[in-house]
């Protein structure tokens, strides 16, 4: 059973800024996981102030 009235073009047209829209939320998506990514490969994003490594390093000695 097929669709009454099926008018392809007014189709194309009533859904381009749909599509649109969905490009620019992927491109936008896209933008911020590869700058999620580059800024935690860098070092310095905001974790680092909460772990650092001023801390003591005790040393055992696993045979005594």
């Amino acid at each position: 059973m097929s669709a009454p009235n099926t008018n392809i073009d007014r189709q194309k047209k009533r859904h381009r800024p749909a599509l649109w829209g969905m490009a620019v939320v992927a491109v936008f998506a896209g933008l911020v996981f590869f700058l999620n990514v580059a800024f935690s490969v860098d070092g310095d994003g905001p974790l680092d102030a909460f772990f650092t490594d001023d801390a003591p390093v005790l040393e055992s000695d696993p045979e005594n």
